[in-house]
């Protein structure tokens, strides 16, 4: 769904792969793309990623994403009208807060639309700011793939680095470097980098180094399509385990993972923290408690994905996929 509102300046694309669990349930992200085919071509692989995620996540919903293009200021009329196309869906998407966007952004949605969540909560309440959520299910994710792939159960002295220390990449640097992980950290906005560095005793490179790092684990929280056959070349790690969403730049990239020996937690499995609160708000029929065990199964979960893929010989990412197309139908 192409919309368009001359008196805000609002260009948006509402993107919906599937309804086949339930309403399309995917994040709005307001980005400067180059192009509205650039903006396309990311809300349908964005959308695609969400009903994979949501249906392995085991939530009642399907999958669907909204981008809104940064040709004018964000301003209230900008996001009511934003809110207004969303609530003309009737229910077949329902949004909440991604890059660019923020949860008091989701209460301006929230005069036009009732299909939002993300909105802000009081403390101890399921709701609010997905970011911690998803770091929370990265954290315990990276957890199952370094036990699986280098035998270790705990982080204590393992060695991440970190690209991207936002909401969700900064929450996962905190939470790790309090386990005792030795960081390296960098960021589009090299200034941030350097202050968490400073505060977690870590290191810091620019954004065009972090993936040369020898580490461990190299933990991806920023956008996404970077892992590429020249990419992957360079990476001196054993794990690749982070909240960006789709990482993989080819269908091909899996594979070249696979074959360095390098394990992949795939993108959509390991991020769902997020999108698992979302809909407990959403929905409105659990506690933040169960949110959080909920969240905190992606560990198991991603680890009897990592067995199966080595008892089939064949990518986590590949795997991964096949069991998301069987959940929603499209074998």
């Amino acid at each position: 769904m192409l919309v368009k509102d001359a008196a805000t300046g609002l260009h948006a694309i509402i993107a919906i792969h599937s309804t086949h669990l339930g309403p399309a349930a995917g994040g709005v992200r307001r980005w400067a793309y180059g192009s509205e085919a650039e903006a396309l071509t990311d809300a349908l692989r964005l959308s695609r990623g969400m009903s994979y995620k949501n249906a392995i996540a085991g939530l009642k919903a399907g999958g669907g994403k909204a981008v809104v293009l940064a040709d004018a200021p964000k301003t209230e009329a900008l996001l009511e009208a934003f809110g207004e196309a969303v609530a003309a869906l009737g229910g077949r998407y329902v949004t909440a807060e991604d890059v660019g966007m923020t949860d008091a952004d989701m209460v301006v949605l929230a005069r036009r639309t009732a299909h939002v969540a993300g909105l802000p909560v009081a403390a101890g309440r399921v709701g609010g700011n997905p970011g911690p959520f998803t770091a929370r299910g990265v954290a315990v994710g990276l957890k199952a793939a370094v036990a699986h792939k280098l035998g270790r159960a705990e982080v204590r002295g393992l060695h991440v680095a970190i690209q991207g220390v936002g909401s969700v990449g900064g929450a996962l640097a905190r939470a790790l470097g309090a386990e005792g992980a030795k960081l390296t950290l960098a960021d589009a906005d090299a200034a941030r980098a350097a202050r968490l560095a400073t505060e977690l005793g870590a290191a810091h490179v620019g954004v065009d180094q972090i993936m040369g790092v020898a580490a461990d684990v190299f933990s991806p929280n920023a956008l996404g399509a970077i892992l590429n056959e020249a990419s992957i070349a360079a990476l001196d790690v054993a794990v690749v385990a982070g909240a960006a969403n789709n990482q993989l730049a080819t269908a091909a990239d899996g594979a070249r993972l696979a074959a360095r020996g390098i394990l992949y937690a795939p993108d959509y499995v390991i991020n769902a923290g997020g999108i698992i609160s979302v809909i407990a708000e959403y929905l409105g029929e659990t506690s933040l408690d169960a949110v959080n065990a909920q969240v905190d199964e992606i560990g198991p979960r991603l680890a009897g994905l990592f067995d199966l893929a080595q008892a089939s010989g064949e990518a986590t990412d590949v795997v991964a996929d096949r069991m998301a197309r069987r959940l929603i139908g499209r074998q």
